[in-house]
């Protein structure tokens, strides 16, 4: 089992950046798809962008293609989500996931494939 403690939250301006970032307990983070997902008030929780446990395969939600960059970095077990051109949509409280399958070479796609979750950050963007 591992544990996701998030961090890197905050107020953020339009057109700005901000970088969370993820820390993973344990010695088997490299076996770990790892996801970043995000929950706005009244709204479910949606995928961001994730990153598969080899070859670092990427899937991102269309909606941060260009602006956002998921990266991990397996020897400080931390998952990365660079957020740069930050629009007020992207307000909301953003989640850690983790999951283990090694049969799985692709990046994952939905909350209901992540078996370990952050406690969230809030990340608020002001226009």
């Amino acid at each position: 089992q591992v544990q996701l403690v998030e961090s890197g939250g905050g107020l953020g301006q339009a057109g700005g950046s901000l970088r969370l970032s993820c820390a993973a307990s344990g010695s088997t983070f490299h076996n770990y798809h790892m996801g970043w997902f995000r929950q706005a008030p009244g709204e479910e929780r949606d995928v961001v962008a994730t990153i598969s446990w080899i070859d670092s395969n990427t899937y991102y939600v269309d909606s941060v293609k260009g602006r956002f960059t998921i990266s991990r970095d397996n020897a400080k077990n931390t998952v990365y989500l660079q957020m740069n051109n930050l629009k007020p949509e992207d307000t909301a409280v953003y989640y850690c996931a983790g999951k283990i399958d090694r049969t799985q070479l692709r990046a994952l796609m939905w909350a209901h494939e992540f078996d370990y979750w952050g406690q969230g950050t809030q990340v608020t963007v002001s226009s």
